[in-house]
């Protein structure tokens, strides 16, 4: 008779000791001022476009430019800015929209929600950015069958700059309007000029995660057009340049004065938290040298802010397991490009290059850990798995 087998426990999960992200740290890191803030926003009596959203208009722009060209206008959500700027330029049914696949779907969902008709374009291998040279391509030939593209939306990925001087240069000579998603690139520069200068317009995120993060959703555009900004600020609301009496069609995307006041609180220390993201991407970068995976890439003149430090492994599930082990987080930022996701497979056209490297990209790309608030002993125990993979 053979003995009773043996039952062998499953080893428990590793603990993760350094998250990928913690949107928790980074209220930690500055209780006091959000905490008063929320009180203020509170104590107010007034909850929705307020004195806490205007100052925050104010402040934002004038950080993003101290000339005082720019103008801000909060919404709801990063999704929504794209929508406000495109239907504040009267794209929708009858237009063409080019941006890129390897992007959150947020970018794609907000052309299609005002109707207009998305191109996806390929992307720069090292930097993940739009392919500017694809870019200049289609402008100069459309590709047959879609309505005339009238604007392109670039993707400032990760916390670096696009190659805009070429995009720029291509996008006014067919007339397209140029405009910057700067979902991921609050206070990354180019050439010393910060993004979300350059195009017609720019759409910022303010969600939990992002450099600059409210408490919830939140976004906000930014224009140096005066007209646009007063057209933006009435579609947010319904259209009402009067109250309760719509001069067009519009749409409800407010941001609220509580996240409008955390984001107030927040923004002083915006600078000092990006300085930080360089310095944890500089000790990767210092673990990485000499090893089997590349650091990142940063564009020569480009100011990177490091939403996301991307490495790229053809073995990345190895790897991600391997950091798992080590109690290291990690993400895919993004595992599924856009035109190949079940909702838009099959119906979105492409530009010329099918999105070639996009779909490679996705299935290499991992994000290490990064947010300010990350402690030495954290950074120092990412180093040493990283020097431990050679």
């Amino acid at each position: 008779m053979n003995p009773p087998a043996t039952a062998v426990a499953n080893p428990p999960p590793p603990v993760i000791t350094v998250p990928q992200a913690d949107p928790g740290a980074g209220y930690r890191a500055r209780k006091a001022e959000i905490d008063a803030a929320v009180a203020r926003a509170l104590a107010s009596g007034w909850y929705i476009l307020g004195e806490e959203g205007r100052a925050f208009e104010r402040e934002f722009a004038a950080w993003l430019d101290p000339s005082g060209a720019q103008r801000a206008v909060g919404c709801a959500n990063g999704t929504d800015a794209i929508v406000l700027i495109l239907r504040g330029l009267g794209i929708g049914p009858g237009s063409t929209v080019a941006t890129v696949s390897h992007t959150a779907v947020a970018t794609v969902a907000a052309i299609e929600m005002v109707g207009a008709t998305p191109l996806l374009l390929d992307i720069d291998p090292d930097t993940y950015t739009m392919d500017a040279d694809e870019l200049a391509a289609v402008l100069d030939d459309p590709p047959p069958g879609l309505p005339p593209i009238r604007a392109a939306v670039a993707v400032h990925l990760y916390g670096q700059a696009c190659d805009l001087r070429p995009m720029l240069e291509a996008c006014r000579a067919a007339g397209v309007a140029l405009i910057e998603d700067c979902a991921q690139a609050h206070g990354a520069a180019l050439d010393g000029r910060r993004l979300g200068t350059f195009g017609v317009a720019a759409a910022f995120s303010l969600y939990p995660t992002k450099n600059l993060g409210a408490l919830g959703d939140g976004g906000v555009v930014t224009t140096a057009d005066a007209d646009l900004a007063e057209r933006m600020a009435a579609i947010r609301q319904y259209g009402w340049r009067e109250r309760y009496v719509s001069d067009g069609p519009g749409i409800n995307s407010r941001l609220d004065e509580v996240q409008a006041a955390v984001l107030r609180a927040r923004l002083p220390f915006l600078d000092a938290g990006n300085a930080r993201r360089r310095e944890i991407a500089g000790a990767y970068d210092a673990a990485l040298a000499g090893g089997t995976l590349a650091a990142p890439v940063c564009r020569e003149g480009a100011t990177h802010v490091f939403h996301q430090y991307v490495l790229r492994a053809p073995g990345r599930e190895a790897l991600q397991a391997r950091l798992r082990q080590a109690g290291i987080g990690t993400a895919v930022h993004y595992p599924v490009p856009v035109h190949a996701q079940p909702a838009y497979r099959g119906r979105v056209a492409l530009g010329p290059a099918g999105c070639r490297e996009t779909e490679l990209a996705a299935r290499e790309v991992l994000s290490l850990p990064m947010f300010p608030e990350l402690t030495a002993a954290q950074v120092a125990t990412v180093c040493a798995a990283l020097e431990e993979l050679g």
